[in-house]
């Protein structure tokens, strides 16, 4: 059937339909290497960044792209985030008066080594249960120390405390808030605060949001990096658990509460603005 009689039976120009042809012939080669890049990403991500956060990262590589081409690239690719749904909110039941809650749910701090939270989750790591104790400093939620053990001791707590300590450089009047768990309530963990200068803080018993920043922190790892049926081993979960805080959440994956920067990235533009060299 000729052309002419096609385009008139549909009342379409001829032009447009040599058009049609010639973009569906034609191979977008920037379009096919978006999609790599966004794959990609997807895939270090562990199936766990949505738009919003390939775009912050794509962006952050010097790429000018919006939200939504993002989004429909990921649809092209059939790439689907994985989060989970919000929590339950715990009411608080009995107080502490012996450890005041001091941050009181200030959460934004000015400087680093102003405050940090510290708390305890598990993790499957073979045939048993492994315990995490992480510690975050506030003002751009990096992970700034860590420990894994297989058990949920006073031990932990304090060797995730000295880790970060450490990685900070000795810093001194800092508050640590956790919640009323005992290896934070422990003497052996209230003596190294004390011999590092800080002042102790706890949540009200049962009362999730007096750390929201801690369950945010482990939601993120257990939704986006820990395998769903575990690990083989402590040695092979400490290897990858590692991984993801100090490299991929601190110095790779975007942060909202940064606008969409790095919790490094952040860390040195206060620096740049402090005048800090």
């Amino acid at each position: 059937m000729p052309v002419e009689m096609v385009c008139n039976a549909f009342d379409i120009s001829r032009s447009s339909y040599y058009e049609y042809r010639h973009r569906r012939n034609h191979i977008d080669v920037e379009r096919l290497a978006l999609k790599a890049q966004v794959n990609r990403l997807f895939t270090k991500s562990r199936s766990s960044a949505g738009s919003r956060t390939i775009k912050g990262m794509l962006n952050d590589d010097g790429v000018v792209i919006g939200r939504f081409k993002v989004r429909r690239l990921m649809s092209e690719l059939g790439l689907v985030c994985k989060q989970p749904g919000p929590h339950a909110y715990k009411q608080a039941t009995v107080e502490r008066p012996d450890i005041p809650n001091h941050l009181a749910r200030e959460f934004t701090v000015d400087q680093t080594n102003q405050a940090w939270c510290g708390d305890i989750t598990y993790v499957w790591s073979g045939q048993r249960w492994s315990y995490l104790a992480v510690v975050l400093d506030l003002y751009a939620r990096r992970v700034v120390g860590w420990a894994m053990s297989s058990s949920p001791d006073a031990d932990l707590v304090v060797k995730a405390l000295d880790h970060a300590w450490e990685q900070r450089g000795e810093p001194e009047k800092v508050m640590f808030h956790s919640d009323q768990g005992s290896q934070y309530a422990s003497r052996k963990f209230r003596q190294r605060l004390w011999r590092y200068r800080m002042t102790q803080s706890m949540s009200r018993r049962g009362n999730c949001w007096d750390n929201a920043p801690m369950e945010r922190l482990f939601r993120s790892l257990k939704s986006e990096w820990i395998p769903a049926l575990g690990y083989r081993n402590l040695p092979e979960a400490k290897k990858d658990v590692g991984g993801y805080l100090m490299d991929y959440y601190n110095r790779q994956r975007p942060h909202t509460f940064n606008d969409g920067i790095s919790p490094v990235v952040a860390e040195e533009n206060l620096k740049i603005l402090s005048g800090i060299s």
